[in-house]
This record gives C-alpha cells, structure tokens and sequence, in this order.
C-alpha cells in the first residue's frame, strides 16, 4: 500500500465532493482557473514590490479558496459584493482584469478604482457590481447592508454580499449593520475570512467566542462556520446563503476558517508566527489540495495544468507590462472628486 502523506489525508477528510453538489466538472476547471491566476497575479505583485517598482501589496495567499467558493455560489450579473482589500480572487471571479489589478498597482491614471489615487486592494469596478470601498476597515458592511435594503424594497431577487477579516468583527459597524440586517431579514450576506491574525493579533486575543459564526443567533440570522481552504465547501454553504436570502428568509453569517501564507501586507514582518506553523500553512495550501483532488477526480490532467499555467504566465506578463507602460494621471486629477465641481457658465 502506498504511503499516504499528511497532506493528502487531510485532503481526503475533509474536502466535500463536487458530486453533492451541483458544481459541473467545468465549473470546477474554472475554479481552479480563477484560483490560479489570482495567486500568480498576486506572487507577480511581491516581486515587483521588492524590485521596488510597487509602493505596497496587500496579499489573498492562502484563501483563495474561500473567495473563489463564494464567487461561484452568487450570481455575478446581479449580486452586489463589497469586498476588503484581500479579496483578489473574489474580484477577479466577478470581473476585474488581470490588466486592471496592475493599473491600480502601479497607480496609473487608467486604474478603474480610483485613478491611481487609493492604495491597491480598494477593489472597485461598478460595471462588475463591486461596490468601492476605504482605508477604515469594516465600512463596506453597513454600505452592503443599505445596498440589502434596496433589494428588499425594490422586491429584487439579488444579494449583497460583504467580506472581512476576523479582525473586522471587533469594530462597531459589524455589529450596527448585521444588527440591521438581522431585524429587517434582508438579502444579505456576511462572509468572515478568519486567518486567524489581524495584522499580529491573533484569534485568541481578538474575540473569546469558540467560534464567530455563533453571534448569528444574536442577530437573528443564520451562522455558519466552513472549511475555508475547501472551494467546494465553501461554494455549498454559500449558495444555500443565497438561496434563503432571495427567498426571503433574510441574512447569513459565514465564517470560513482560512489560511494566511504571507504577511499581513508587503510592510509586515509576521515573525509573530512561530515556523512550524508557517510550514505548515505551506503544506494545507488551498491551491495545492484543490489540484490534487481535481486530478484524482480526472476533472483535469498534467497536460491541462500545463496549458493554464502557461495561458495565465501570458496574461500576467503582458497585464503587467501594459500596466507599467501606461501614464500616470495629470497632477489636476487629484482634486477630482474632492471639492465640487461648479459651471458658472
């Protein structure tokens, strides 16, 4: 009998089949898609940073899985999503492109989020239904919760749905919005990335519950806590969210318990965390698990991981020298949008 490593027995334990669901086995290829050519994206970000060519990255290693579980489960031509500044798979699966993602990371004038003017990771694209978002963290819930609200006034089968890190949680809005959400029942979703760090504090200083999804009971909603390094999992638990959501059976709290494989940001030294657990983040790599149970499942081959990865290096390259190319913004354009705009004429 073959030896069976760690990591594959984890994979086996808890990996949900795609059979429970009603994922197609092109669905799933474009999961893997999606995952891939956001993390390729995001190492092409890392090593621009340290070439000094980018001011600041701000990294989704790690829970790729999560935000590309939930994409698929919403209905991106009508979903609302108000994403934090990890979230670049998440925005990729509903439309940013790759060229797009390096605009805004060499701030050039024809970034679609905000000019070149906000810091990379303020995800915005209105033409994808990505709402925009600030520097305060936690803001984008009660902007997802009030775009909810609309929904249910306007009797639309539609869904907003918010992001955040486990940090997040402990600031006033994430209360005051799935308060809100919680009384009226709205077409809401909160989705939790729990990495298990805000910044350098970890989980056991940052909230004493046993789990996050638990405070759903004092909302009034559903909770529910996920494998985050699991898409398939994921994608189940969030599309019956959704599901209830467009039925009227109001708002979810989902806590994916994610991975973080980088530090906080290119401005962190996370030596905080101990090696043996960063080594062993490395080994439960989202990524990683999902490729091997799409082989194993014969959903694709070595010849097929071949073609992508070279399909997705191509389109990294050439975003990334389109981007580096492309001018900055005239000085003027940073006063647009700051003070109103008169025609005395």
């Amino acid at each position: 009998m073959p030896k069976v490593s760690q990591f594959t027995f984890r994979k086996v334990k808890f990996l949900l089949s795609h059979k429970e669901t009603d994922l197609t086995e092109t669905d799933l290829q474009d999961m893997y898609r999606t995952m891939l050519l956001s993390r390729r994206l995001d190492e092409r970000m890392w090593l621009l940073n340290r070439a000094g060519k980018l001011p600041f990255v701000i990294s989704c290693q790690g829970q790729e899985a999560t935000q590309v579980g939930a994409a698929f489960a919403l209905d991106k031509e009508v979903d609302i999503i108000n994403p934090y500044y990890r979230d670049l798979a998440l925005v990729t699966h509903f439309g940013m492109t790759p060229e797009e993602m390096m605009l805004s990371a060499f701030a050039r004038g024809a970034d679609v989020q905000s000019g070149g003017r906000q810091m990379p990771g303020h995800f915005s694209k209105k033409a994808s239904n990505i709402m925009t978002q600030g520097s305060a963290v936690t803001t984008q819930i009660p902007h997802a919760v009030g775009a909810s609200y609309v929904f249910k006034m306007d009797g639309e089968k539609r869904v907003s749905l918010a992001t955040l890190g486990e940090g997040s949680t402990s600031q006033g809005d994430f209360h005051e919005g799935l308060n809100f959400a919680g009384v009226h029942k709205l077409p809401f979703i909160c989705l939790i990335e729990n990495n298990k760090y805000a910044i350098s504090v970890p989980a056991h200083l940052q909230y004493g519950a046993d789990k996050l999804s638990d405070r759903a009971v004092g909302y009034g909603m559903h909770g529910e806590q996920v494998d985050g390094n699991d898409p398939i999992a994921v994608y189940k638990v969030m599309k019956e969210a959704r599901d209830r959501a467009v039925n009227g059976e109001g708002a979810s709290l989902i806590e994916a318990m994610s991975i973080r494989l980088t530090p906080h940001s290119s401005d962190d030294d996370d030596k905080y965390r101990e090696a043996d657990e960063l080594q062993k983040n490395k080994k439960d790599d989202c990524l990683e698990s999902f490729k091997l149970y799409l082989l194993e499942e014969k959903v694709i081959d070595e010849a097929w991981l071949e073609t992508v990865e070279a399909e997705i290096k191509d389109t990294v390259n050439k975003a990334t020298k389109a981007a580096e190319a492309a001018p900055y913004a005239a000085p003027e354009h940073t006063l647009k949008h700051v003070y109103e705009e008169v025609n005395n004429g």
